[in-house]
């Protein structure tokens, strides 16, 4: 039988655990020159900008892994359903 908030707490739960894995893995590190090109081809005012757009991308990603991994484990191990 299926919780009726299963889905509701599974995806906070893996936001959650995506918002800690943004604040302890570190996002990748730019060169400056790599940067300031990157500022200018996507028009950006400084890298600032840049940079939140980098943290907003790498906390989707990071998300996104951490939910197929955590769905697969919880189906695979865990779930009501599978049969004894």
């Amino acid at each position: 039988m299926k919780h009726p908030l299963e889905t509701l707490m599974s995806a906070g739960s893996i936001l959650l655990l995506a918002f800690f894995s943004c604040l302890l893995l570190p996002a990748p590190a730019l060169t400056i020159e790599l940067a300031q090109k990157l500022i200018t081809m996507f028009h950006l005012l400084d890298m600032n900008q840049l940079y939140t757009i980098i943290f907003c991308l790498w906390f989707l990603a990071l998300g996104a892994i951490e939910y197929f991994v955590i769905r697969f484990i919880w189906k695979r191990w865990f779930s009501i359903d599978r049969e004894a």
